[in-house]
C-alpha cells in the first residue's frame, strides 16, 4: 500500500469537546457518538483538570513549537492553525500521522507548561492536561486532497 503524501491532523484542548457533546464525537474505535447528555455528564465528571482555552500567547507558543519541530525533524509543514480549543496541522512526514501528532502534542505540552510556570519535575508527573487523548488523522493521498486540506485549515 502506498504511503500518504501528507496528513491532516487535528486535536482538541483538554475538556472542550467531551463524548456526548452536542457536536458529536468519536470513540477510540472510530465509532460516531451522537449527542447524549448522560454520557457528556459522565465525561465531565471524569475530568481530572479544568478545560483549556488557549490564550493568544499560548496559541503563539504552540504555533512556534509546530514550526520549529517540523523544521528540526525535516517534515514538510504545509500549513497549521492553532485555535483556542483545537489545532490543525497539514504535514508530510516519513513517520505515520499518529507519531507526528503525539510528538507535536508532547512538545507543545512542555512549552505550555513552561509558559504556565509549572516546574520541570511537576511536568513529568502530568501536572497539567493540555490536550484530549488522541485526535483525528486524515491521510492525504494526492495533490487535490492536499490543496483541499490546506484550504480547509486556512479558511475554515
Amino acid at each position: 500500500m502506498d504511503k500518504p503524501v501528507a496528513y491532516l491532523i487535528t486535536w482538541t484542548t483538554y475538556g472542550t469537546w467531551l463524548h456526548g457533546d452536542a457536536r458529536g464525537s468519536f470513540d477510540s474505535d472510530g465509532n460516531y457518538i451522537p449527542q447524549d447528555e448522560r454520557r457528556r455528564a459522565a465525561a465531565q465528571g471524569a475530568m481530572v483538570d479544568t478545560p483549556v482555552t488557549l490564550t493568544p500567547e499560548q496559541r503563539g507558543a504552540m504555533d512556534k513549537v509546530i514550526v520549529d519541530h517540523c523544521r528540526i525533524r525535516s517534515w514538510v509543514l504545509h500549513t497549521r492553525n492553532v485555535r483556542t480549543q483545537h489545532v490543525h496541522v497539514v504535514v508530510s512526514s516519513p513517520i505515520d500521522g499518529e507519531n507526528v501528532r503525539e510528538e507535536l502534542k508532547a512538545w507543545g505540552s512542555r512549552r505550555l507548561s513552561e509558559l504556565a510556570g509549572i516546574p520541570p519535575a511537576a511536568r513529568k508527573d502530568g501536572a497539567r492536561k493540555w490536550w484530549t487523548e488522541k485526535g483525528n488523522i486524515e491521510p492525504i493521498w494526492n495533490d487535490r486532497q492536499l490543496e483541499a486540506a490546506i484550504r480547509y485549515v486556512n479558511d475554515q
